[in-house]
């Protein structure tokens, strides 16, 4: 099948990948003329584990091409996904200007060339619901006739950075949102060699595939949420929030995933898709209590870990030195939006603090997101060229990000080498009476604090 992809981001590249190995023909647009110039070049914008093996294969195999012409990847394409950014606009709606002006465009296009036949218009992108009417009608107003030239379908991905080129290739579901059966037999013959093994591919209405993406998220990011204020009262009541995870997760009805306790969660996609949720309840009238909680509860909770800083080091940072292990959101990724660290080192800055940061990936994409915003207040920020190099003379060391490499270092080593044994766990890597045992005054999240006093 020929497939075009409109965006080369995140959720563009991944997918226009995916589609190339499994023998489709894949023309990815994006107008960044530099992006562009890279990828043709054979080298992938993004790091996700597992990516750059496909990108290598179907840039070889000439199944994978990248263009700065819309019109070049629209024409013979059979299936056109709109890859495109959805950013929150101010009051959290999400913003559809690229979206509705690629429909715009495709529109007119397709106008100027009845020849180029009927294509099928996927919403990529996570967009609020009544998105797929817009794109229509963006098409529509160049004289062409849904269900006629080209129909409009959402397919919302669910890819877990990190681990996307597998969900990718290996989905646990499909959602296919279309009111029309010729595009709806389009898009499940292209899925079905991704599902093999079973898995469904659900089809439905735009409105009901719009909103499915919107539930997950933020279902999964209200079961986050609800463990860290589950681990903020375990705090205060000396309970052990690695032991309340364990006896509730194996509930059936509760299951164990996304019951970790944290720092807050961050990203390009719970933190966007719970607030444009809200913001489409409030238009229409409904006060969604739980999500606005999630929100509020998960701002609170990025940097929790301050005020415990403060207590040990004072209030006043000047001179002290605190190393920050972790960059990105999450593990095995680059992506740094919304990352509970930059919140963190902001807090540490803004008391004087000096913060060394290290982080496996991170590290460029810090720098862009500081330079865009910089620090404010007396403090600075340092990177690392690994993590003992941060820990070096530290006063006090924060664990922002669960990457494996931490979980198992030379604790002595880190020790000897800190100018204060005091390790605040955003991530609960460690074990805490290990910690104890090695001498390190140790803080987590939910669980009892040791100091190396005692």
């Amino acid at each position: 099948m020929n497939i075009a992809v409109v965006g080369t981001g995140y959720v563009g590249l991944v997918g226009g990948t995916c589609f190339a190995e499994m023998g489709n023909q894949v023309t990815c647009v994006d107008i960044d003329e530099a992006k562009v110039a890279k990828l043709q070049s054979g080298t992938v914008t993004i790091y996700e584990p597992g990516l750059e093996v496909y990108f290598e294969r179907g840039i070889r195999e000439n199944r994978l091409h990248f263009t700065t012409e819309l019109a070049e990847a629209l024409e013979p394409a059979e299936v056109v996904f709109l890859a495109l950014p959805t950013p929150p606009a101010e009051d959290g709606s999400a913003d559809l200007q690229y979206v509705l002006g690629v429909a715009d465009h495709i529109g007119r296009l397709l106008s100027e060339n009845p020849d180029w036949g009927y294509k099928v218009l996927v919403d990529k992108s996570t967009v609020p619901v009544g998105t797929a009417r817009r794109v229509i009608d963006a098409v529509e107003k160049h004289g062409l006739k849904a269900g006629e030239h080209f129909d409009v379908v959402s397919n919302p991905e669910f890819l877990r950075e990190g681990v996307a080129v597998d969900d990718f290739m290996k989905p646990e579901r499909v959602v296919i949102g279309t009111d029309s059966e010729r595009a709806g037999d389009i898009m499940t013959r292209l899925y079905e060699p991704f599902v093999r093994s079973g898995n469904p591919i659900i089809l439905m209405d735009e409105e009901s595939a719009e909103m499915t993406k919107y539930a997950a998220n933020s279902l999964l990011a209200t079961k986050i949420t609800f463990m860290n204020e589950i681990a903020n009262l375990c705090d205060l009541v000396g309970a052990d929030v690695d032991k309340v995870r364990r006896g509730i997760g194996t509930d059936s009805r509760i299951g164990p995933k996304f019951l970790y306790a944290g720092i807050g969660f961050g990203g390009s996609c719970f933190p966007k898709d719970v607030q444009a949720l809200h913001r489409t309840a409030r238009e229409k009238g409904y006060d969604f209590k739980i999500l606005q909680s999630v929100l509020e509860v998960n701002d609170e909770q990025k940097t929790v870990l301050i005020p415990r800083v403060v207590e040990a080091l004072g209030e006043d940072l000047s001179g002290k030195r605190i190393a920050v292990w972790g960059l990105a959101f999450k593990p095995h990724t680059d992506d740094v939006r919304e990352a509970p660290s930059h919140e963190v080192i902001r807090a540490l800055a803004a008391r004087g603090a000096e913060v060394v940061a290290f982080d496996p990936e991170a590290v460029e994409t810090t720098q862009d997101a500081f330079e865009r915003q910089p620090l404010e207040g007396p403090g600075s920020l340092s990177y690392a060229a690994s993590a003992y190099e941060a820990a070096d003379g530290a006063d006090a060391l924060i664990v922002a990000t669960e990457w494996p490499e931490f979980r198992r270092p030379d604790l002595e080593r880190v020790r000897d080498n800190m100018r204060q044994p005091i390790v605040f766990d955003g991530r609960n890597v460690f074990d805490s009476k290990h910690m104890a045992g090695l001498g390190f005054t140790y803080s987590s999240i939910g669980r009892p604090s040791f100091s190396a006093e005692a």
